[in-house]
């Protein structure tokens, strides 16, 4: 990745730590999970408003670090008007895109904004920050019969 690339990806991960979009309790949500990152402290809260198969609002409430939030602000924007099969589909791309050492043309192209945090590859302690909303995600569509609790990244 060029240096200029690198520098306007790392303007954006600050830029939603700093000014984190849907950053709010959701009203009434139909799905809400809280997850914990205890490796570095990451708490947060994910609300979704889900009717019909489709994800009408996604919000997130919680603290953390401006990795943990900048994912979790990216994601509530990306997960809105998608049905939960594509949004599960999006968890296990992005999961793949941050765990295996080489992405694809085609999956950066899937991903669209969230590829900004595919600078954590090089570091995997900061794997779980960007994670902590998706696996919270993750947890919070499966059917009610699972028991949800708190979700770790550990």
């Amino acid at each position: 990745m060029n240096e200029e690339l690198r520098e306007l990806y790392q303007e954006l991960i600050i830029d939603h730590g700093r000014h984190p979009r849907n950053f709010q309790k959701l009203r009434n949500p139909t799905h809400c999970q809280e997850g914990y990152n205890p490796l570095c402290g990451d708490r947060l809260t994910l609300y979704l408003r889900v009717k019909d198969g489709k994800v009408l609002e996604a919000s997130f409430e919680g603290t953390g670090c401006a990795i943990s939030i900048a994912s979790a602000s990216l994601m509530t924007e990306q997960l809105k008007g998608k049905t939960v099969s594509q949004a599960e589909q999006l968890f296990s791309s992005f999961h793949r895109y941050l765990t295996e050492p080489e992405s694809s043309a085609s999956q950066e192209q899937n991903l669209g904004k969230l590829t900004v945090l595919g600078g954590v590859r090089e570091f995997p302690g900061r794997i779980k920050c960007a994670t902590l909303a998706w696996h919270a995600l993750k947890a919070g569509l499966a059917p009610d019969e699972q028991s949800k609790g708190v979700v770790s990244t550990e």
